[in-house]
């Protein structure tokens, strides 16, 4: 048995377009989320805020475009992109208004058009989807939950009102009203089916794969069946995913709407939901994150043909980078080598904090009734015109790529291999393995973030005479038999492959 630190190749293969639904099923979708209006926008001050008065440029399908053989060549073959209708500009959060208080359902956001061209805001996103799916890129897209309060003022029937004749908010989304789901005779109310088939065929038209639902949960599963139902007739293959998570409660007042389980969604059409990791920095203990791996297994397990994306850090949390190296490390591992999607926020690969010096300060423009730049601090900026991604951390656009080729090359591996939760003999430490014909992929990683952490665990093929690489770790481990003892820093996970074909491909 010996050591073999070594770097990996990147790989130059052309992974071809596949079914989007496919793709997810096997847990082979690479996830890259962007923001158009700021993923390619111009800030010529660099001040982070874009300004059109002084030159700036805000975000388009154009420069968005422009960007795209960089994202395939870092193998993204899902691009997931934010909300693109028009937003409310009333009790508004920021100068450009929320990307999800949607105001119109089957129009694009005029500000996205392209200035320098005489293309419509159409053609620009259709010819946008066009170069990726040449580029052997899925793309889907973002369809709100809710309207904004402009809309409510406009179409009252469309929303659910209460006592007073008010439509009614969502938890503490102000700039937002939740629309009317049943008639008082508990059928689906026809204009809300109708203005979201809309979207679906707006989206279609321009060539969209699929749909991500905010907040699906809101709405009722035979509300889905009919959307769903309606998407398919038009493209057997189009793709829904759910933002849904099993430990999520009603955003919605008490009695006011059915909240679905994951259950209830997948079972109405939806082919994919988020796996239990938004919460996942404040995980403290091998028992809670073993817990969360055991209850996804279980929805998996009942709808067979379903998954999950891993949902590490979406633009609802802070940057992972926020808690150091370490920890930005762990969340590129995970979601390498976990049996799950893979899922990136535009930013995460140059370890952009999602800070921003015009945080609460006073706007010289605005597009809405908020004079104040409004942001949600350390996650992206979905209320402002804002500059593109930071590139903080140069260094990890490599580290970031070679967890993407890891996984590329570990595909059957982690998809089809048995999956096992690992001993430890630390409760702040947890560990898991998958063994797959001559490999065994192990990961371990400590959830303290003060004092390094020593614990063991058991291999299976350890004791043999087997190659043991060490695909991503500081230190050397000990190995005594058939036990590796590791010690970890603090968030410091560690990969390792075992290979009984003595092999160094993998």
């Amino acid at each position: 048995m010996f050591f073999l630190g070594i770097a990996l190749v990147l790989s130059s293969i052309a992974y071809a377009k596949e079914d989007l639904r496919e793709l997810f099923k096997n847990n082979e979708a690479i996830i890259y989320t962007i923001n158009i209006r700021n993923f390619a926008a111009v800030d010529k001050d660099l001040n982070g805020i874009i300004e059109t008065n002084k030159g700036d440029k805000i975000g388009s399908f154009v420069g968005a475009k422009a960007k795209l053989k960089e994202l395939a060549a870092h193998k993204i073959n899902t691009i997931y992109i934010l909300p693109i209708t028009p937003s409310g500009k009333l009790k508004a959060l920021g100068t450009a208004g929320s990307l999800y208080a949607m105001d119109e359902f089957n129009k694009i956001a005029p500000e996205l058009d392209e200035i320098d061209n005489n293309k419509t805001v159409y053609e620009e996103a259709r010819e946008f989807i066009e170069e990726a799916h040449k580029l052997n890129m899925n793309v889907i897209i973002d369809l709100p939950s809710c309207g904004s309060y402009d809309l409510a003022l406009r179409r009252p029937e469309w929303f659910i009102l209460n006592e007073k004749k008010e439509p009614i908010i969502p938890a503490d989304w102000t700039d937002v009203r939740l629309f009317k789901i049943y008639n008082e005779d508990n059928s689906l109310n026809d204009a809300t089916l109708n203005n979201f088939k809309s979207f679906v065929n707006l989206v279609q038209e321009l060539g969209f794969d699929g749909i991500r639902a905010d907040v699906a949960a809101i709405k009722p599963p035979e509300f889905w069946q009919e959307i769903i139902k309606h998407a398919r007739k038009r493209n057997k293959d189009f793709f829904f995913l759910a933002e849904a998570n099993i430990e999520w409660g009603n955003p919605a007042p008490e009695g006011v709407s059915h909240y679905s389980s994951v259950d209830e969604l997948l079972k109405a059409g939806f082919d994919s939901y988020y796996a239990s990791w938004s919460d996942f920095k404040n995980i403290k203990t091998k028992e809670e994150f073993d817990n969360k791996i055991i209850k996804n297994q279980k929805v998996l397990e009942k709808n067979k043909t379903k998954s999950h994306i891993s949902a590490f850090a979406t633009h609802d949390q802070q940057a992972p980078i926020l808690r150091g190296l370490n920890y930005w490390n762990m969340i590129l591992w995970l979601n390498a080598t976990m049996p799950s999607n893979m899922y990136f926020l535009d930013g995460f690969n140059t370890g952009d904090n999602f800070t921003y010096a015009y945080e609460g300060k006073h706007a010289s423009k605005t597009y809405t009734d908020d004079e104040f730049y409004f942001v949600h601090s350390g996650m992206l900026d979905i209320f402002n015109f804002s500059a593109p991604a930071k590139i903080t951390y140069p260094r990890l656009k490599g580290k970031y790529v070679r967890g993407i080729d890891f996984r590329k090359r570990n595909q059957d591996l982690i998809q089809n291999g048995k999956f096992s939760l690992l001993k430890t003999g630390n409760e702040n430490v947890f560990a898991y393995s998958i063994i797959n014909k001559d490999k065994e992929l192990i990961v371990i990683g400590s959830l303290n973030e003060k004092e390094e952490q020593k614990a063991s665990i058991k291999s299976k093929y350890l004791e043999r005479e087997n190659l043991f690489t060490l695909v991503n770790t500081k230190r050397h481990p000990q190995l005594n038999q058939d036990m590796i003892e590791v010690t970890l820093e603090p968030l410091e996970l560690q990969v390792y492959m075992i290979n009984l074909a003595n092999s160094q491909e993998f």
